[in-house]
Protein backbone atom coordinates (compact mmCIF):
# COMPACT_ATOMS: atom_id res chain seq x y z
CA UNK A 1 0.00 0.00 0.00
CA UNK A 2 2.56 2.35 0.93
CA UNK A 3 6.04 2.16 0.21
CA UNK A 4 9.31 4.21 2.00
CA UNK A 5 12.40 4.03 -0.12
CA UNK A 6 15.72 5.04 1.80
CA UNK A 7 13.49 7.76 3.03
CA UNK A 8 15.69 10.17 5.08
CA UNK A 9 15.35 13.74 6.86
CA UNK A 10 17.98 16.31 7.69
CA UNK A 11 18.25 20.09 8.32
CA UNK A 12 20.40 22.60 7.05
CA UNK A 13 22.60 22.71 10.26
CA UNK A 14 23.16 18.89 9.98
CA UNK A 15 21.01 17.78 11.96
CA UNK A 16 19.68 14.31 11.00
CA UNK A 17 15.37 13.54 11.87
CA UNK A 18 15.91 10.36 10.15
CA UNK A 19 18.37 7.74 9.23
CA UNK A 20 17.50 6.04 5.64
CA UNK A 21 15.22 3.82 6.12
CA UNK A 22 13.00 1.50 4.19
CA UNK A 23 9.28 0.42 5.34
CA UNK A 24 6.29 -1.15 3.68
CA UNK A 25 2.83 -0.60 4.94
CA UNK A 26 0.22 -3.14 3.80
CA UNK A 27 -3.27 -2.11 3.22
CA UNK A 28 -5.81 -2.12 6.25
CA UNK A 29 -3.22 -2.18 8.75
CA UNK A 30 -2.36 -0.70 12.14
CA UNK A 31 1.02 0.31 12.37
CA UNK A 32 2.46 1.88 15.89
CA UNK A 33 5.73 4.05 15.79
CA UNK A 34 6.90 3.34 19.48
CA UNK A 35 9.68 5.34 20.58
CA UNK A 36 11.05 8.10 23.11
CA UNK A 37 10.89 11.69 22.25
CA UNK A 38 13.41 12.53 19.41
CA UNK A 39 13.67 9.29 18.07
CA UNK A 40 12.34 10.22 14.78
CA UNK A 41 8.46 9.05 15.23
CA UNK A 42 6.98 12.36 13.93
CA UNK A 43 9.46 12.91 11.04
CA UNK A 44 8.76 9.44 9.85
CA UNK A 45 4.97 9.48 9.74
CA UNK A 46 5.05 13.41 8.19
CA UNK A 47 7.23 12.06 5.01
CA UNK A 48 4.58 9.48 4.59
CA UNK A 49 2.57 12.76 3.32
CA UNK A 50 5.71 15.29 2.27
CA UNK A 51 4.66 17.23 5.37
CA UNK A 52 8.17 16.89 5.76
CA UNK A 53 9.65 16.85 2.39
CA UNK A 54 12.32 13.99 2.61
CA UNK A 55 16.10 14.97 2.00
CA UNK A 56 16.27 11.57 -0.48
CA UNK A 57 14.79 8.78 -1.00
CA UNK A 58 11.56 7.53 -2.38
CA UNK A 59 7.25 7.73 -0.94
CA UNK A 60 5.08 5.26 -3.60
CA UNK A 61 1.60 4.61 -3.11
CA UNK A 62 -0.23 1.30 -4.32
CA UNK A 63 -3.16 3.09 -6.86
CA UNK A 64 -0.85 6.35 -7.41
CA UNK A 65 2.60 5.18 -7.85
CA UNK A 66 5.89 7.52 -6.94
CA UNK A 67 5.12 10.80 -5.13
CA UNK A 68 8.19 12.18 -5.41
CA UNK A 69 8.12 15.24 -7.69
CA UNK A 70 4.56 15.09 -8.80
CA UNK A 71 2.52 17.49 -7.43
CA UNK A 72 -0.81 16.19 -8.84
CA UNK A 73 0.01 12.72 -7.42
CA UNK A 74 0.60 14.35 -4.02
CA UNK A 75 -2.16 16.53 -4.34
CA UNK A 76 -4.27 13.01 -4.57
CA UNK A 77 -2.82 11.55 -1.67
CA UNK A 78 -3.19 14.37 0.82
CA UNK A 79 -7.16 14.25 -0.37
CA UNK A 80 -7.19 10.82 0.53
CA UNK A 81 -4.77 10.29 4.27
CA UNK A 82 -5.96 12.06 6.92
CA UNK A 83 -3.95 13.28 9.19
CA UNK A 84 -4.66 13.69 12.75
CA UNK A 85 -2.73 15.51 15.73
CA UNK A 86 -1.60 15.96 19.26
CA UNK A 87 -3.25 19.39 19.94
CA UNK A 88 -6.48 18.65 17.75
CA UNK A 89 -5.86 21.87 15.40
CA UNK A 90 -9.32 22.78 15.68
CA UNK A 91 -10.71 26.38 15.31
CA UNK A 92 -11.78 27.09 18.60
CA UNK A 93 -14.74 29.30 17.84
CA UNK A 94 -16.40 26.90 15.14
CA UNK A 95 -18.98 24.91 16.11
CA UNK A 96 -17.79 20.92 16.03
CA UNK A 97 -19.75 20.52 12.42
CA UNK A 98 -17.66 23.16 11.19
CA UNK A 99 -14.51 21.68 12.38
CA UNK A 100 -15.38 18.51 10.89
CA UNK A 101 -16.54 20.25 7.40
CA UNK A 102 -12.73 21.77 6.43
CA UNK A 103 -11.55 17.98 6.26
CA UNK A 104 -14.23 18.21 2.51
CA UNK A 105 -12.82 21.38 1.36
CA UNK A 106 -9.36 19.17 -0.20
CA UNK A 107 -12.30 18.72 -3.23
CA UNK A 108 -13.09 22.16 -4.08
CA UNK A 109 -10.95 24.73 -5.49
CA UNK A 110 -9.84 27.78 -3.07
CA UNK A 111 -12.86 29.97 -4.79
CA UNK A 112 -15.18 26.93 -4.47
CA UNK A 113 -14.55 27.37 -0.67
CA UNK A 114 -15.31 31.03 0.04
CA UNK A 115 -19.06 30.07 -0.32
CA UNK A 116 -20.81 27.26 1.58
CA UNK A 117 -20.19 23.60 0.69
CA UNK A 118 -22.81 21.13 -0.66
CA UNK A 119 -25.58 19.56 1.25
CA UNK A 120 -24.16 16.31 0.45
CA UNK A 121 -20.86 17.37 2.39
CA UNK A 122 -22.41 18.48 5.45
CA UNK A 123 -24.66 15.14 5.29
CA UNK A 124 -20.78 13.29 5.15
CA UNK A 125 -19.41 15.64 8.11
CA UNK A 126 -22.68 14.49 10.81
CA UNK A 127 -22.53 11.29 9.36
CA UNK A 128 -18.31 11.12 10.48
CA UNK A 129 -19.72 13.23 13.67
CA UNK A 130 -21.75 10.12 14.54
CA UNK A 131 -19.22 7.82 13.52
CA UNK A 132 -17.52 9.07 16.68
CA UNK A 133 -19.97 9.66 19.16
CA UNK A 134 -20.46 13.35 18.62
CA UNK A 135 -23.52 13.95 16.51
CA UNK A 136 -25.33 15.66 19.27
CA UNK A 137 -22.28 17.90 20.08
CA UNK A 138 -22.23 19.25 16.21
CA UNK A 139 -23.49 22.65 17.08
CA UNK A 140 -21.31 23.30 20.01
CA UNK A 141 -18.46 25.22 20.01
CA UNK A 142 -15.25 23.14 20.24
CA UNK A 143 -13.55 25.23 22.71
CA UNK A 144 -16.76 23.80 25.10
CA UNK A 145 -15.87 20.15 25.01
CA UNK A 146 -13.40 18.19 26.72
CA UNK A 147 -10.15 16.74 25.45
CA UNK A 148 -11.66 13.63 23.93
CA UNK A 149 -13.90 15.08 22.59
CA UNK A 150 -12.27 17.55 20.69
CA UNK A 151 -9.91 14.55 19.61
CA UNK A 152 -12.68 12.70 18.62
CA UNK A 153 -13.93 16.01 16.19
CA UNK A 154 -10.26 15.83 15.10
CA UNK A 155 -10.49 11.97 13.98
CA UNK A 156 -14.52 13.11 12.63
CA UNK A 157 -12.71 15.74 10.54
CA UNK A 158 -10.29 13.11 9.16
CA UNK A 159 -13.13 10.93 8.23
CA UNK A 160 -14.97 13.70 6.31
CA UNK A 161 -12.07 13.24 4.03
CA UNK A 162 -13.30 9.70 2.99
CA UNK A 163 -9.50 8.56 3.58
CA UNK A 164 -7.78 5.24 2.66
CA UNK A 165 -4.73 6.12 4.87
CA UNK A 166 -4.83 7.76 8.42
CA UNK A 167 -1.47 9.07 9.69
CA UNK A 168 -2.00 9.86 13.43
CA UNK A 169 0.95 11.92 15.43
CA UNK A 170 0.70 11.00 19.12
CA UNK A 171 -3.20 11.34 19.20
CA UNK A 172 -3.49 10.31 22.83
CA UNK A 173 -0.83 12.04 24.30
CA UNK A 174 -2.40 14.95 26.11
CA UNK A 175 -5.33 12.64 27.26
CA UNK A 176 -5.67 10.86 30.70
CA UNK A 177 -4.87 7.30 30.51
CA UNK A 178 -8.78 6.07 30.51
CA UNK A 179 -9.74 8.19 27.72
CA UNK A 180 -6.62 7.67 25.61
CA UNK A 181 -7.70 4.13 25.80
CA UNK A 182 -10.94 4.97 24.80
CA UNK A 183 -10.03 7.33 22.06
CA UNK A 184 -7.64 5.01 20.81
CA UNK A 185 -9.93 1.97 20.56
CA UNK A 186 -12.09 4.23 18.77
CA UNK A 187 -9.77 4.94 15.94
CA UNK A 188 -8.61 1.51 15.78
CA UNK A 189 -12.58 0.29 15.44
CA UNK A 190 -13.45 2.54 12.83
CA UNK A 191 -9.72 1.63 10.49
CA UNK A 192 -10.48 -1.92 10.83
CA UNK A 193 -14.10 -1.31 9.67
CA UNK A 194 -13.16 0.89 6.76
CA UNK A 195 -10.31 -1.23 6.14
CA UNK A 196 -7.90 1.99 6.49
CA UNK A 197 -3.99 1.71 6.32
CA UNK A 198 -3.10 3.46 10.13
CA UNK A 199 0.17 5.07 11.36
CA UNK A 200 0.09 6.36 14.49
CA UNK A 201 2.83 7.17 16.90
CA UNK A 202 2.78 6.34 20.44
CA UNK A 203 4.57 7.17 23.63
CA UNK A 204 2.36 3.89 25.49
CA UNK A 205 3.85 1.16 25.45
CA UNK A 206 0.55 -0.68 26.39
CA UNK A 207 -1.58 0.90 23.94
CA UNK A 208 0.74 -0.33 21.27
CA UNK A 209 0.53 -4.19 22.57
CA UNK A 210 -3.06 -3.71 22.67
CA UNK A 211 -4.11 -2.42 19.60
CA UNK A 212 -0.89 -2.73 16.79
CA UNK A 213 -0.94 -5.32 13.97
CA UNK A 214 2.51 -4.30 14.05
CA UNK A 215 5.36 -2.06 16.17
CA UNK A 216 8.10 0.01 14.70
CA UNK A 217 10.46 1.28 17.10
CA UNK A 218 12.32 3.76 16.49
CA UNK A 219 15.95 5.20 18.37
CA UNK A 220 18.16 8.14 16.92
CA UNK A 221 16.67 8.53 13.82
CA UNK A 222 16.32 4.74 12.91
CA UNK A 223 14.12 1.52 12.83
CA UNK A 224 15.78 -0.53 15.88
CA UNK A 225 12.82 -2.62 15.75
CA UNK A 226 9.90 -3.94 13.64
CA UNK A 227 7.74 -6.87 14.95
CA UNK A 228 4.25 -7.88 16.50
CA UNK A 229 3.82 -6.95 19.93
CA UNK A 230 4.38 -10.44 21.20
CA UNK A 231 7.89 -10.20 19.94
CA UNK A 232 8.47 -6.79 22.48
CA UNK A 233 10.47 -8.02 25.21
CA UNK A 234 12.20 -5.98 27.86
CA UNK A 235 15.44 -6.44 26.12
CA UNK A 236 13.92 -5.19 22.90
CA UNK A 237 12.00 -1.81 25.21
CA UNK A 238 16.04 -1.36 26.81
CA UNK A 239 16.62 -0.47 22.48
CA UNK A 240 14.24 1.19 21.43
CA UNK A 241 14.46 3.50 24.85
CA UNK A 242 18.51 3.75 24.98
CA UNK A 243 18.82 2.11 28.21
CA UNK A 244 21.86 -0.16 29.18
CA UNK A 245 21.01 -3.37 30.92
CA UNK A 246 21.17 -3.28 34.67
CA UNK A 247 20.45 0.49 34.93
CA UNK A 248 17.48 1.89 36.32
CA UNK A 249 14.82 2.12 33.50
CA UNK A 250 12.16 4.28 34.92
CA UNK A 251 11.86 6.33 31.79
CA UNK A 252 10.74 3.04 30.09
CA UNK A 253 7.03 2.85 29.65
CA UNK A 254 5.31 -0.07 31.81
CA UNK A 255 5.10 -2.82 29.35
CA UNK A 256 2.00 -5.14 30.48
CA UNK A 257 2.48 -8.93 30.23
CA UNK A 258 1.65 -10.57 26.57
CA UNK A 259 -1.61 -12.28 26.78
CA UNK A 260 -1.44 -15.04 23.75
CA UNK A 261 -4.82 -15.23 22.12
Amino acid sequence: MITMQQVSMGYPNGFVALKPTSLCFEKGSFNVLLGPSGAGKSTLLRCVNFLNLPSSGTVSVEGLGLLNGNQALLRNHRRRTAMIFQQHQLIDRYTALDNVLFGRVGNFSTLRTLFPLPKQDHLIALESLDRVGLLHKAMERVDKLSGGEQQRVGIARGLAQRPTIILADEPVASLDPATSKKVLSLLYSICKEDGLTAIVSLHQVELAEMYADRIIGLANGQVVFDGKSKCLTPEVLETIYQKPRGQPAQSIPQMTPYMAP
